[in-house]
Parts: structure tokens; sequence; C-alpha cells
């Protein structure tokens, strides 16, 4: 997504990545040395788990700012752990991913709402939206018109329950994402 990110959002998904790490030094040493990373974060995720403390949260902030550095482990390393330990790290960052792309479409309504506002209009039900533009992107099944709609809605009366739908909405389509990605996977084991 190429949606900005805010200071407590980039903040948010350091403590997401910290959480991470530390499940991953709570690992047994022989799980440890088969994540999907480097031997350098290996060796470091080893160090951790014996130390205690301020120690070992600075080890675990040292690590977290390697794989920050690096996004494209991060993915690998959430499905690797959750093949591991269950789904909840990675379904917890989805969750705050919905929530972080309803939040950004909300505010962009909001600011459209208050532009027109300005200069006397009313914001239409077609209004043009980069957030939606993204979404749709990135979620092609989602519903474009339906999304502004309850956007524009929500920004005319800032009723939460426009704001829980598009969640609604926002999560079906991550799911619906996840279900098409993880049956092309086995089709493709198939052949």
């Amino acid at each position: 997504m190429d949606i900005p990110l805010s200071r407590t959002e980039k903040k948010r998904r350091i403590k997401q990545l910290e959480k991470l790490v530390d499940e991953m030094g709570r690992l047994p040493p022989i799980l440890i040395e088969s994540l999907p990373c480097d031997e350098e974060i290996c060796d470091l995720l080893r160090q951790a788990s014996s130390l205690k403390g301020g120690a070992k949260k600075r080890q675990i902030k040292y690590v977290t700012k390697l794989l920050k550095s690096s996004p494209d482990n991060i993915d690998n390393l959430y499905a690797f752990m959750a093949q591991k330990q269950g789904a909840a790290l990675q379904d917890k960052r989805e969750f705050h991913e919905i929530e972080y792309i309803r939040d950004s479409l909300l505010n962009e309504a909001l600011e459209q709402r208050k532009h027109a506002k300005e200069n006397h209009e009313e914001l239409e039900e077609n209004w043009s939206s980069h957030v939606v533009q993204e979404v749709s992107s990135q979620f092609p099944s989602v519903d474009q018109m339906l999304l502004k709609r309850l956007a524009q809605l929500f920004a005319r009366t800032r009723n939460r329950k426009h704001s829980r739908e598009i969640f609604r909405i926002l999560r079906a389509a991550q799911e619906d994402e996840r279900f098409a990605r993880a049956k092309q996977g086995r089709d493709q084991e198939s052949t």
C-alpha cells in the first residue's frame, strides 16, 4: 500500500514487529536455525533467549531494527511463525492493517467533505478517492462505489455504523484474497 503512514501507525507497526521478534526469541534453538532470515539475526535471537531483563529488551529492539531495514523478510517470518505457533500474530497484523486502511479512508472522506463545504458544495457519492484506488489494487473484489458511499455517509453523519460496515467489507475482501492465494498455491502444488 502506498498510503502514507502516520507516526503513530509507524510506532504501532514497530511494536508488532517487536512482539514477533520476542516470540521468535522464545523458540527452541532448532527452530531458530530454520527461520527464513539472515544467519546474523538467528545468532542474535539465540543470544536473546539466554538474556534477561533490560539486556533482552535491548537485544529485541536491535533485532527489530535490523528486520525493519529488510521488509521482505518480515512477511516470511510472520508466515513461518503462523505455521509453527498458529496464526494469531498474522491475524493481528492483518486486523491492524484493515483498521489503518479504514481510518485512512474515513480521514480522506472527512477532509474531502471539509474542502467541499468550504466551497459551499456537498461531497458527492462518487468522489475521487486515492485510498479506494489503493484498496482496489490490493483487493480487486472490493466494491469501490460502496466504500465511497459509506465513507461519504460517515463524513456527513459521523455514524459509527458506517465505519464498522467499511471494516467488514475490507475484512471480507482480505479473506477473499487470502483464500484465492491459498487456492492458487494448492493448484500449483497439484500440477
